[in-house]
Protein backbone atom coordinates (compact mmCIF):
# COMPACT_ATOMS: atom_id res chain seq x y z
CA UNK A 1 0.00 0.00 0.00
CA UNK A 2 2.41 2.42 1.08
CA UNK A 3 4.86 2.21 -2.30
CA UNK A 4 1.71 1.61 -4.38
CA UNK A 5 0.36 4.77 -2.84
CA UNK A 6 3.52 6.61 -4.23
CA UNK A 7 3.35 5.48 -7.44
CA UNK A 8 5.68 2.91 -7.70
CA UNK A 9 4.53 -0.08 -10.04
CA UNK A 10 3.49 -2.97 -7.44
CA UNK A 11 2.81 -6.79 -7.92
CA UNK A 12 2.22 -9.01 -5.21
CA UNK A 13 2.38 -12.47 -5.55
CA UNK A 14 0.19 -14.64 -3.08
CA UNK A 15 0.90 -18.50 -2.32
CA UNK A 16 -2.65 -18.97 -1.35
CA UNK A 17 -5.57 -18.85 -3.34
CA UNK A 18 -6.76 -15.77 -0.63
CA UNK A 19 -4.77 -12.91 0.83
CA UNK A 20 -4.67 -12.85 4.72
CA UNK A 21 -2.51 -15.49 5.68
CA UNK A 22 -3.00 -16.00 9.29
CA UNK A 23 -5.60 -12.90 9.11
CA UNK A 24 -7.89 -14.18 6.92
CA UNK A 25 -12.52 -15.29 6.77
CA UNK A 26 -14.81 -17.59 5.32
CA UNK A 27 -18.13 -18.76 5.57
CA UNK A 28 -18.33 -21.74 7.42
CA UNK A 29 -20.94 -24.35 6.16
CA UNK A 30 -21.26 -26.03 9.35
CA UNK A 31 -22.25 -22.77 11.22
CA UNK A 32 -23.61 -20.63 8.55
CA UNK A 33 -21.57 -18.13 9.82
CA UNK A 34 -18.39 -15.95 8.28
CA UNK A 35 -15.90 -16.59 10.76
CA UNK A 36 -12.27 -15.91 11.07
CA UNK A 37 -9.18 -18.26 11.11
CA UNK A 38 -8.49 -16.85 14.47
CA UNK A 39 -9.37 -14.40 16.97
CA UNK A 40 -7.13 -10.71 16.90
CA UNK A 41 -7.22 -8.31 19.65
CA UNK A 42 -5.58 -4.68 18.86
CA UNK A 43 -5.82 -2.09 21.73
CA UNK A 44 -6.19 1.35 20.52
CA UNK A 45 -2.31 1.94 21.40
CA UNK A 46 -1.45 -0.10 17.94
CA UNK A 47 -0.85 3.17 15.85
CA UNK A 48 0.52 1.35 12.90
CA UNK A 49 -2.24 -0.91 12.38
CA UNK A 50 -5.01 2.02 13.16
CA UNK A 51 -3.21 4.07 10.21
CA UNK A 52 -3.33 1.24 8.47
CA UNK A 53 -6.95 0.44 8.73
CA UNK A 54 -7.51 4.35 7.77
CA UNK A 55 -5.24 4.32 4.62
CA UNK A 56 -7.24 1.57 3.30
CA UNK A 57 -10.62 3.54 4.19
CA UNK A 58 -11.28 0.36 6.88
CA UNK A 59 -10.49 2.65 10.37
CA UNK A 60 -14.75 2.13 11.30
CA UNK A 61 -14.42 -1.91 10.54
CA UNK A 62 -13.12 -2.08 14.48
CA UNK A 63 -15.37 -2.10 17.17
CA UNK A 64 -14.81 -2.12 20.91
CA UNK A 65 -16.44 0.30 24.33
CA UNK A 66 -15.17 3.57 24.34
CA UNK A 67 -13.06 3.62 27.39
CA UNK A 68 -10.58 1.16 28.45
CA UNK A 69 -12.40 -1.83 30.29
CA UNK A 70 -11.83 -5.37 30.04
CA UNK A 71 -13.51 -7.91 31.38
CA UNK A 72 -12.45 -10.92 33.39
CA UNK A 73 -13.71 -14.05 35.01
CA UNK A 74 -11.89 -16.68 37.12
CA UNK A 75 -13.23 -19.79 36.09
CA UNK A 76 -12.13 -21.44 39.16
CA UNK A 77 -13.79 -19.26 41.72
CA UNK A 78 -16.38 -17.74 40.02
CA UNK A 79 -15.12 -14.30 40.70
CA UNK A 80 -15.56 -11.29 38.32
CA UNK A 81 -13.54 -8.12 37.79
CA UNK A 82 -13.00 -5.43 34.98
CA UNK A 83 -9.24 -4.19 34.61
CA UNK A 84 -10.27 -0.49 33.78
CA UNK A 85 -7.13 2.18 32.94
CA UNK A 86 -7.48 5.16 33.39
CA UNK A 87 -7.42 7.90 30.37
CA UNK A 88 -3.91 9.91 31.40
CA UNK A 89 -0.70 8.13 32.06
CA UNK A 90 -0.23 8.63 35.35
CA UNK A 91 -1.60 5.11 36.59
CA UNK A 92 -4.02 6.10 39.09
CA UNK A 93 -6.41 3.32 38.52
CA UNK A 94 -4.16 0.99 40.39
CA UNK A 95 -5.55 2.83 43.78
CA UNK A 96 -8.78 2.17 42.86
CA UNK A 97 -9.93 -1.50 44.07
CA UNK A 98 -12.28 -1.57 41.42
CA UNK A 99 -10.35 -0.98 38.62
CA UNK A 100 -7.37 -3.67 39.07
CA UNK A 101 -7.16 -7.18 39.26
CA UNK A 102 -8.19 -8.23 42.83
CA UNK A 103 -5.67 -10.69 43.81
CA UNK A 104 -3.35 -7.83 44.16
CA UNK A 105 -3.00 -4.53 45.51
CA UNK A 106 -1.43 -1.05 43.46
CA UNK A 107 2.24 -2.43 44.58
CA UNK A 108 1.94 -5.59 43.17
CA UNK A 109 0.80 -4.06 39.99
CA UNK A 110 3.84 -1.64 40.27
CA UNK A 111 6.50 -3.70 40.67
CA UNK A 112 5.51 -6.22 38.16
CA UNK A 113 5.89 -3.79 35.41
CA UNK A 114 9.02 -2.39 36.78
CA UNK A 115 10.78 -5.97 36.52
CA UNK A 116 9.41 -6.52 33.63
CA UNK A 117 11.03 -3.45 31.97
CA UNK A 118 14.33 -4.19 34.13
CA UNK A 119 14.32 -7.87 32.95
CA UNK A 120 17.76 -8.42 30.95
CA UNK A 121 17.41 -9.87 27.30
CA UNK A 122 17.72 -13.64 28.22
CA UNK A 123 15.24 -13.18 31.04
CA UNK A 124 11.58 -15.09 30.91
CA UNK A 125 8.42 -13.92 31.97
CA UNK A 126 8.38 -16.61 35.17
CA UNK A 127 11.67 -15.67 36.31
CA UNK A 128 10.24 -12.31 36.46
CA UNK A 129 7.30 -12.26 38.01
CA UNK A 130 6.52 -16.01 39.77
CA UNK A 131 6.17 -14.83 42.90
CA UNK A 132 4.17 -11.96 42.21
CA UNK A 133 0.75 -11.92 43.46
CA UNK A 134 -1.27 -11.36 40.50
CA UNK A 135 1.19 -13.90 38.18
CA UNK A 136 -1.65 -16.18 38.00
CA UNK A 137 -4.48 -14.37 37.59
CA UNK A 138 -2.70 -11.53 35.35
CA UNK A 139 0.90 -11.67 34.31
CA UNK A 140 0.89 -15.36 33.15
CA UNK A 141 -2.36 -14.98 31.13
CA UNK A 142 -1.40 -12.00 29.94
CA UNK A 143 1.95 -13.28 28.71
CA UNK A 144 0.85 -16.64 27.19
CA UNK A 145 -1.91 -14.89 24.82
CA UNK A 146 0.65 -11.84 23.96
CA UNK A 147 3.45 -13.73 23.17
CA UNK A 148 1.84 -17.06 22.33
CA UNK A 149 4.50 -18.78 24.67
CA UNK A 150 4.30 -20.23 27.81
CA UNK A 151 5.51 -17.94 30.28
CA UNK A 152 8.35 -20.56 31.63
CA UNK A 153 10.20 -19.40 28.22
CA UNK A 154 8.30 -16.35 26.96
CA UNK A 155 11.27 -13.87 26.53
CA UNK A 156 10.30 -10.95 29.78
CA UNK A 157 11.49 -8.10 27.62
CA UNK A 158 9.59 -8.91 24.70
CA UNK A 159 6.30 -8.43 26.87
CA UNK A 160 7.49 -5.37 28.22
CA UNK A 161 7.92 -3.96 24.79
CA UNK A 162 3.86 -4.91 23.96
CA UNK A 163 2.61 -3.58 27.25
CA UNK A 164 5.07 0.05 27.05
CA UNK A 165 3.10 1.01 23.96
CA UNK A 166 -0.51 0.36 24.80
CA UNK A 167 -1.31 -0.76 29.01
CA UNK A 168 1.56 1.14 30.66
CA UNK A 169 0.68 3.97 28.48
CA UNK A 170 -2.65 4.34 30.32
CA UNK A 171 -6.37 4.09 29.42
CA UNK A 172 -6.30 6.18 26.33
CA UNK A 173 -3.72 3.71 24.18
CA UNK A 174 -5.75 0.45 25.89
CA UNK A 175 -9.25 0.54 24.63
CA UNK A 176 -10.06 -3.34 23.18
CA UNK A 177 -10.32 -3.18 19.57
CA UNK A 178 -11.86 -6.28 17.64
CA UNK A 179 -13.45 -6.90 14.05
CA UNK A 180 -16.36 -5.46 13.83
CA UNK A 181 -17.90 -7.86 11.01
CA UNK A 182 -14.56 -10.49 9.85
CA UNK A 183 -10.63 -9.59 9.86
CA UNK A 184 -11.14 -10.24 6.01
CA UNK A 185 -13.66 -7.25 5.83
CA UNK A 186 -11.34 -5.33 8.31
CA UNK A 187 -7.71 -5.89 7.45
CA UNK A 188 -7.72 -7.66 3.73
CA UNK A 189 -10.67 -6.91 1.29
CA UNK A 190 -10.38 -2.98 1.34
CA UNK A 191 -6.32 -3.13 0.61
CA UNK A 192 -6.61 -5.44 -2.15
CA UNK A 193 -9.48 -3.03 -3.69
CA UNK A 194 -6.89 0.27 -3.28
CA UNK A 195 -4.11 -1.95 -4.79
CA UNK A 196 -6.13 -2.97 -7.62
CA UNK A 197 -7.39 0.56 -8.26
CA UNK A 198 -3.62 1.94 -7.94
CA UNK A 199 -3.30 -0.22 -10.65
CA UNK A 200 -0.97 -3.10 -8.70
CA UNK A 201 -1.26 -6.89 -9.94
CA UNK A 202 -2.08 -9.20 -7.78
CA UNK A 203 -1.60 -12.96 -8.75
CA UNK A 204 -3.36 -16.03 -6.47
CA UNK A 205 -1.75 -19.51 -5.84
CA UNK A 206 1.76 -18.24 -6.87
CA UNK A 207 4.31 -20.19 -4.22
CA UNK A 208 7.44 -19.14 -4.04
CA UNK A 209 9.64 -22.37 -4.16
CA UNK A 210 13.32 -20.68 -4.50
CA UNK A 211 15.09 -17.77 -5.26
CA UNK A 212 17.73 -16.84 -8.27
CA UNK A 213 20.97 -14.58 -7.04
CA UNK A 214 24.19 -13.56 -8.77
CA UNK A 215 26.95 -11.71 -6.57
CA UNK A 216 24.56 -9.47 -4.59
CA UNK A 217 21.50 -9.36 -6.03
CA UNK A 218 18.21 -11.83 -6.35
CA UNK A 219 17.57 -12.22 -10.28
CA UNK A 220 14.48 -14.38 -10.55
CA UNK A 221 11.86 -15.91 -8.51
CA UNK A 222 11.24 -19.20 -8.87
CA UNK A 223 6.93 -20.03 -8.60
CA UNK A 224 5.81 -23.39 -8.78
CA UNK A 225 5.94 -24.65 -12.75
CA UNK A 226 6.95 -20.64 -13.89
CA UNK A 227 9.79 -18.05 -13.16
CA UNK A 228 10.06 -14.69 -13.18
CA UNK A 229 13.39 -12.48 -14.44
CA UNK A 230 13.89 -10.02 -11.32
CA UNK A 231 15.33 -6.34 -13.56
CA UNK A 232 17.90 -4.40 -12.29
CA UNK A 233 15.39 -1.41 -11.33
CA UNK A 234 13.60 -4.40 -9.70
CA UNK A 235 13.08 -4.69 -5.88
CA UNK A 236 11.98 -7.79 -4.01
CA UNK A 237 9.89 -7.72 -0.60
CA UNK A 238 9.73 -10.99 1.12
CA UNK A 239 6.88 -11.82 3.35
CA UNK A 240 6.74 -15.53 4.01
CA UNK A 241 6.43 -17.14 7.17
CA UNK A 242 9.72 -17.97 8.95
CA UNK A 243 9.78 -21.48 8.36
CA UNK A 244 9.16 -20.81 3.98
CA UNK A 245 11.70 -17.55 4.34
CA UNK A 246 14.33 -20.50 5.86
CA UNK A 247 13.76 -22.26 3.58
CA UNK A 248 14.31 -20.43 0.20
CA UNK A 249 17.03 -18.21 1.19
CA UNK A 250 20.48 -19.51 1.52
CA UNK A 251 20.99 -19.30 4.71
CA UNK A 252 18.52 -18.95 8.28
CA UNK A 253 16.80 -15.79 8.81
CA UNK A 254 14.03 -16.17 10.76
CA UNK A 255 13.56 -18.31 13.94
CA UNK A 256 12.45 -21.68 13.67
CA UNK A 257 10.54 -22.60 17.07
CA UNK A 258 6.89 -22.10 16.33
CA UNK A 259 3.82 -22.11 18.96
CA UNK A 260 0.10 -23.17 17.99
CA UNK A 261 -2.71 -21.46 18.26
CA UNK A 262 -6.36 -23.73 18.65
CA UNK A 263 -9.94 -21.23 18.02
CA UNK A 264 -12.82 -22.94 18.73
CA UNK A 265 -16.34 -21.27 17.34
CA UNK A 266 -19.46 -22.11 18.54
CA UNK A 267 -23.31 -21.29 17.14
CA UNK A 268 -25.47 -20.67 20.02
CA UNK A 269 -29.22 -20.35 19.69
CA UNK A 270 -29.26 -16.38 20.34
CA UNK A 271 -26.48 -13.79 21.40
CA UNK A 272 -25.05 -14.14 24.81
CA UNK A 273 -24.16 -11.20 26.88
CA UNK A 274 -21.09 -10.22 28.04
CA UNK A 275 -20.37 -7.92 31.25
CA UNK A 276 -20.82 -4.36 29.79
CA UNK A 277 -21.39 -5.38 26.22
CA UNK A 278 -17.71 -5.91 26.09
CA UNK A 279 -17.32 -7.68 22.90
CA UNK A 280 -14.37 -9.91 25.10
CA UNK A 281 -13.99 -11.49 28.03
CA UNK A 282 -10.59 -12.69 29.60
CA UNK A 283 -10.86 -15.91 30.89
CA UNK A 284 -8.33 -17.49 33.95
CA UNK A 285 -8.21 -21.13 35.27
CA UNK A 286 -8.96 -22.51 32.22
CA UNK A 287 -7.86 -24.25 29.01
CA UNK A 288 -8.96 -20.42 27.13
CA UNK A 289 -7.40 -17.39 27.82
CA UNK A 290 -10.25 -15.49 25.97
CA UNK A 291 -14.00 -15.70 24.58
CA UNK A 292 -15.54 -13.32 21.71
CA UNK A 293 -18.54 -12.59 20.63
CA UNK A 294 -19.67 -11.42 17.18
CA UNK A 295 -23.87 -11.87 17.16
CA UNK A 296 -24.60 -16.14 18.04
CA UNK A 297 -20.88 -17.29 17.59
CA UNK A 298 -19.11 -17.08 20.58
CA UNK A 299 -15.36 -17.46 19.94
CA UNK A 300 -12.18 -18.90 22.29
CA UNK A 301 -9.00 -18.79 21.96
CA UNK A 302 -5.97 -20.93 23.34
CA UNK A 303 -3.05 -19.81 22.84
CA UNK A 304 0.64 -22.02 23.04
CA UNK A 305 -1.62 -24.62 22.31
CA UNK A 306 0.91 -27.11 20.76
CA UNK A 307 -0.02 -29.75 23.32
CA UNK A 308 -3.71 -29.30 22.31
CA UNK A 309 -3.35 -28.70 18.85
CA UNK A 310 -2.55 -32.32 18.89
CA UNK A 311 -6.07 -33.69 20.13
CA UNK A 312 -9.12 -34.59 18.23
CA UNK A 313 -11.36 -31.70 17.16
CA UNK A 314 -14.45 -33.05 18.89
CA UNK A 315 -12.53 -33.63 22.02
CA UNK A 316 -11.13 -30.40 21.93
CA UNK A 317 -14.79 -28.62 21.16
CA UNK A 318 -15.73 -30.35 24.58
CA UNK A 319 -12.99 -29.17 26.56
CA UNK A 320 -13.50 -25.32 25.24
CA UNK A 321 -17.36 -25.66 25.35
CA UNK A 322 -16.93 -26.41 29.03
CA UNK A 323 -15.14 -22.90 29.67
CA UNK A 324 -17.79 -21.24 27.44
CA UNK A 325 -20.51 -22.94 28.96
CA UNK A 326 -19.42 -21.97 32.27
CA UNK A 327 -18.47 -18.29 31.42
CA UNK A 328 -21.87 -17.88 29.81
CA UNK A 329 -23.81 -19.72 32.46
CA UNK A 330 -24.98 -21.99 29.84
CA UNK A 331 -25.50 -25.78 30.06
CA UNK A 332 -22.27 -28.22 29.88
CA UNK A 333 -23.95 -30.64 27.91
CA UNK A 334 -22.88 -31.31 24.17
CA UNK A 335 -21.47 -28.09 22.70
CA UNK A 336 -23.93 -26.92 19.78
CA UNK A 337 -22.82 -26.71 16.76
CA UNK A 338 -19.00 -25.94 16.49
CA UNK A 339 -15.85 -25.41 14.21
CA UNK A 340 -11.81 -25.96 15.29
CA UNK A 341 -9.23 -24.30 13.77
CA UNK A 342 -5.57 -25.18 14.39
CA UNK A 343 -3.33 -23.32 13.61
CA UNK A 344 0.22 -25.53 14.09
CA UNK A 345 2.59 -22.41 13.22
CA UNK A 346 0.85 -19.78 14.49
CA UNK A 347 3.87 -17.24 15.71
CA UNK A 348 7.19 -18.34 16.30
CA UNK A 349 8.23 -19.37 19.83
CA UNK A 350 9.22 -16.05 21.59
CA UNK A 351 11.38 -17.08 23.84
CA UNK A 352 15.02 -14.83 24.34
CA UNK A 353 16.77 -17.54 22.13
CA UNK A 354 14.21 -17.62 19.33
CA UNK A 355 13.87 -13.69 19.65
CA UNK A 356 17.97 -12.93 19.00
CA UNK A 357 17.52 -15.03 15.75
CA UNK A 358 14.94 -12.52 14.75
CA UNK A 359 16.24 -10.54 11.23
CA UNK A 360 16.14 -7.07 10.22
CA UNK A 361 14.48 -5.25 7.02
CA UNK A 362 17.93 -5.45 4.49
CA UNK A 363 19.51 -9.39 3.58
CA UNK A 364 22.84 -9.35 2.29
CA UNK A 365 21.14 -9.29 -1.15
CA UNK A 366 20.84 -5.54 -1.93
CA UNK A 367 17.49 -5.54 -3.78
CA UNK A 368 15.88 -7.86 -1.02
CA UNK A 369 13.99 -6.83 2.00
CA UNK A 370 12.11 -9.02 4.76
CA UNK A 371 8.75 -8.34 5.97
CA UNK A 372 6.83 -10.45 8.45
CA UNK A 373 5.36 -10.01 12.36
CA UNK A 374 8.48 -12.56 13.01
CA UNK A 375 11.61 -9.49 11.92
CA UNK A 376 13.04 -7.64 14.11
CA UNK A 377 10.58 -4.95 14.66
CA UNK A 378 10.96 -4.55 18.66
CA UNK A 379 7.19 -6.23 19.46
CA UNK A 380 5.77 -9.35 19.63
CA UNK A 381 4.36 -11.58 16.77
CA UNK A 382 1.33 -9.23 16.47
CA UNK A 383 -0.75 -7.71 13.34
CA UNK A 384 1.11 -4.51 15.16
CA UNK A 385 4.61 -5.57 14.11
CA UNK A 386 3.41 -6.92 10.87
CA UNK A 387 2.27 -3.96 9.92
CA UNK A 388 5.89 -1.85 11.14
CA UNK A 389 7.35 -4.50 9.23
CA UNK A 390 5.62 -3.35 6.18
CA UNK A 391 6.11 0.03 6.97
CA UNK A 392 9.90 -0.73 7.63
CA UNK A 393 10.38 -2.33 3.81
CA UNK A 394 8.69 0.00 2.07
CA UNK A 395 11.18 2.68 3.91
CA UNK A 396 13.96 0.38 2.64
CA UNK A 397 12.52 0.07 -0.97
CA UNK A 398 11.79 3.82 -1.13
CA UNK A 399 15.29 4.88 0.37
CA UNK A 400 17.08 2.25 -2.00
CA UNK A 401 15.49 3.27 -5.08
CA UNK A 402 16.23 7.28 -4.77
CA UNK A 403 12.98 8.09 -4.67
CA UNK A 404 11.83 11.66 -3.61
CA UNK A 405 11.41 12.72 -0.54
CA UNK A 406 12.88 9.55 1.29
Amino acid sequence: MRLARRGIAVTLHEAAAQAGGRCRSWHDETLDRWIDNGNHLLLSGNQAALSYLAAIGAGDELAGPESAAVPFLDLLTAEHWTVRPNAGRIPWWLFVPSRRVPAGGARDHLVGAIRLARASPGATVAATLRGNRLYRRFWEPLAVSMLNTPADTAAAPLLWRALKVTLAAGGAASRPLVARRSLASAFVDPALRRLLESGAEIAFGRRLRALDHADDRVTALRFSGSTDAIGRADRVVLALPPLAANAVLPERVAPVAQHAIVNAHFRLDRPAGLPGGAPLLGLVGGTAQWLFQRGDVVSVTVSAADALAQREPDRIARMLWGDVARALRLSPGPPPRWRIIKERRATFAQTPAQTERRHGTRTPFGNLFLAGDWTDTGLPATIEGAVLSGHAAADAVLIDSGWPGT
